[in-house]
């Protein structure tokens, strides 16, 4: 068992520097996590798994870490290779930061409204939420 973790920890060391720079690595890793979050949500919202005011409120709070991360990994010239980004993205950059910032304070919001436990009002916020991501998808993302 010792042997197992070691070879893992040494693969983690070396394959690190690698995957720390490729920025569409890591902000599809991240997205993977959204998309995770966002469908086990989905799932309580649309009412096909029971609602828990802890469990959906720690799903928020980790959107919420999330909808901070992915931005920082589309540098100048991250839009070669394997992405769906599309070159509004760097060619219209204002626009591309007011769509971050409107899903950051969406997301922000969500977390506040989790917290409070209103399963209608979390709805409507997590519809809302949903729609920034929509947005964003349909402006600066090839599907």
């Amino acid at each position: 068992m010792k042997q197992l973790l070691l070879t893992v920890l040494s693969c983690t060391v070396l394959l690190s520097p690698a995957f720390a720079a490729d920025p569409v690595a890591q902000r599809q890793e991240i997205f993977k996590q959204y998309k995770q979050t966002v469908g086990t949500m989905a799932k309580t919202v649309k009412g096909e798994t029971p609602y828990s005011k802890d469990e959906f409120a720690k799903l928020a709070a980790h959107l919420d870490a999330l909808a901070q991360q992915p931005w920082q990994h589309f540098p100048a010239g991250s839009d070669k290779g394997k992405t769906d980004a599309r070159a509004e993205i760097w060619s219209k950059p204002q626009d591309w930061k007011a769509a971050i910032d409107k899903h950051k304070t969406e997301t922000a919001k969500l977390k506040q409204t989790a917290a409070g436990g209103d399963l209608a009002a979390i709805k409507a916020q997590f519809g809302a939420t949903q729609k920034t991501c929509k947005a964003c998808h349909d402006s600066f993302r090839n599907d």
